[in-house]
């Protein structure tokens, strides 16, 4: 397993973790009030922590096993493996916030608009991962 396929799978995880601390509270949160939580500075700051902390830790894991993977340019190959991947997980980003906005007129609420726009982004670059993953796997 390549460097860069290593790093999608830890950028997977901790987006995966981080959008879960989100997510969890956001949800608790609206449980408790009845309502639609606000976006909260705080709540942002923890996830961006989450995903720091263990993106930064896992790469540092990684880069360790096997350094000469980690400081390689990147090649042809992986270059088509970004692109093709990017390409694609923008249609979930791009699905994702034209459904949020159709969200936003029928429900009126700015509150839900944030948090459906921001899980479409996050979909959107998990696809990219997962899609990197896949393809470096599948071998475009």
């Amino acid at each position: 397993m390549s460097f860069r396929e290593k790093s999608a799978w830890i950028m997977s995880i901790a987006l995966l973790l981080g959008g879960m601390v989100y997510f969890s509270t956001v949800v608790s949160m609206w449980f408790e009030s009845r309502q639609v939580a606000s976006p909260a500075i705080p709540l942002l700051v923890a996830y961006v922590l989450v995903i720091c902390v263990l993106a930064v830790l896992g790469h540092i894991i990684a880069a360790s096993f096997t350094p000469k993977d980690a400081h390689a340019a990147v090649d042809e190959r992986e270059r088509q493996i970004f692109n093709r991947a990017g390409h694609t997980a923008s249609f979930v980003s791009g699905a994702g916030v034209a459904m949020s906005l159709g969200v936003y007129l029928f429900s009126q609420s700015g509150d839900l608009l944030f948090h459906t726009v921001f899980a479409s982004l996050m979909l959107g670059q998990l696809a990219d991962y997962f899609l990197q993953i896949r393809f470096y796997r599948t071998s475009i």
